[in-house]
This record gives structure tokens, sequence and C-alpha cells, in this order.
């Protein structure tokens, strides 16, 4: 059986094509009403909802408690001097 990581990397491939598939559909003439348009709108907005999630939950965004914190782009302001004129 696959690792977790490895089923969400093969969800998010079958998500990714399903919603190009959806995209052709909708390009190439394939919807002929508008009742049938709206729904395969929803359609790919909802999947590209949950790439999107997957896409956030699968970065780090804290570190972890043996990383220090990226400051490189932290200004340091000195505020003991006085005021040039």
């Amino acid at each position: 059986m696959d690792d977790p990581i490895t089923i969400i990397y093969k969800l998010q491939k079958r998500l990714r094509n399903t919603l190009q598939s959806i995209g052709d559909t909708m390009i190439s003439g394939g919807v002929d009403n508008m009742e049938k348009y709206k729904y395969l709108l929803g359609q790919a907005h909802a999947i590209q909802i949950t790439l999107q999630e997957i896409s956030n939950l699968l970065q780090d965004k804290e570190p972890n408690e043996d990383e220090q914190p990226d400051t490189t782009n932290v200004v340091a302001v000195d505020f003991s001097g006085s005021p040039e004129d």
C-alpha cells in the first residue's frame, strides 16, 4: 500500500486531470445549455478550491521547534539615536 503522501499526490493528479477535462468540454462546445454550463462551472470551482486546500496543507508554514525562524526579510530599526536634522 502507498504511503499517505503518495496517495495525496495521486489524488491531486486525478483532480487536475478532471479539471482539465471539464475545461476542455466547456471550451470545445460540449455544453449545450446554461444548466450544464453552470454545473460544470461549479464542479471546476469546487475542484480548484480542493486543490488549493490540499496545497496549503502540504506546505509547512510554521517552523519546527528545532528550526530558527527566517529573519532574512526583517529590517532592524534603531530607535536609540537622535533624529537627524
